[in-house]
């Protein structure tokens, strides 16, 4: 049979010149995830990226399928039982977004520093008007719970404004950039001494609704909450109670538990609030760093049987 790798997301000639150069006896086919080719995926022994309406294909009892590269970092939509009950390894795009994501997290924590998002909305109603609020980093303490690639350059960046940085993991092992770690069951400590509280969490078992009502009772008073991590971690009415309660000074949401975020909802009103859709890992550079990850990962499946990046650990759903 021949080795086959199926690509479900679109790539330039280069890019696909690149995995075939890295991937010697191996033929390379591009698809297509709105429209896949059902018949080519059945012998696809690598398939990068996924599509709806495939699995029942790819992860039959005969099926050639060895390895999953995700086209993302988050995995929560992948059949992520059935994968694991065939032995299919999976790595995930873990490190994509570093650098786009920590640059909208800083444009959050800048607007809010600077009231520059106030600033915005008074020039379009050509309104001369500073209430005298604003404020600087210097000194200020970044809490990150995540301290993986995105909070790990969050934190870096942090440094550079000469913030004090105390990351939040599940293991509480020390990461460079960051003062001091928590694990994840002191959070509430955590939160408590922060200015701005950015959560770069996915979502797993442990983490949905990690910060609810209990834990934003502990923010400090005045704080900021950033999320960019996934929606359904953050209890929706717990921070809608802990803005209007003025326990949180103000919120940056790329993401949700509803999405589209619909219109009725009371986060569109509240003007302590910026939201983004969902756009904050967007950028012009996502293929080249997917390929980049995934080249590297196929000379060790071709050395070793198994990609040496990004692998996921079913049991930690990450």
């Amino acid at each position: 049979m021949t080795k086959s790798i199926v690509c479900l997301q679109p790539l330039t000639s280069q890019q696909q010149e690149r995995i075939k150069a890295a991937a010697p006896g191996y033929t390379f086919t591009q698809g297509d995830a709105k429209n896949p080719d059902l018949q080519l995926l059945a012998e696809a022994e690598i398939v990068i990226g996924w599509a709806k309406g495939i699995s029942d294909t790819l992860l039959r009892p005969e099926s050639s399928l060895r390895w999953v590269q995700s086209w993302s970092a988050g995995i929560e939509k992948l059949p992520l039982d059935r994968l694991k009950q065939q032995g299919i390894l999976l790595t995930s795009g873990s490190g994509v977004h570093a650098e786009p994501i920590s640059a909208v997290i800083f444009g959050f924590i800048l607007l809010f520093t600077r009231n520059l998002h106030t600033a915005v909305r008074n020039q379009q109603n050509r309104i001369w008007k500073s209430d005298g609020s604003e404020s600087e980093l210097f000194g200020k303490t970044a809490v990150i719970a995540g301290t993986g690639a995105i909070g790990s350059e969050t934190a870096r960046i942090a440094k550079a404004f000469r913030m004090k940085t105390i990351g939040v993991s599940r293991s509480g092992k020390p990461v460079a950039d960051f003062d001091q770690i928590y694990t994840t069951d002191r959070l509430s400590e955590a939160v408590s001494q922060g200015d701005f509280i950015i959560n770069t969490l996915p979502i797993t078992d442990e983490t949905k609704h990690l910060f609810n009502a209990t834990s934003f009772s502990a923010f400090k008073e005045g704080s900021y909450y950033i999320n960019i991590g996934r929606g359904a971690t953050t209890d929706t009415e717990a921070l809608i109670d802990a803005l209007n309660r003025g326990q949180l000074r103000g919120a940056g949401l790329d993401v949700f538990e509803t999405e589209p975020l619909p219109q009725d909802h009371p986060l569109w009103s509240m003007e302590q609030v910026i939201i983004t859709p969902h756009s904050a890992g967007i950028t012009d550079q996502y293929a080249d760093r997917i390929v980049n990850i995934f080249t590297e990962n196929v000379k060790s499946y071709l050395s070793s049987g198994t990609p040496s990046l990004n692998l996921v650990d079913y049991d930690r759903q990450y």
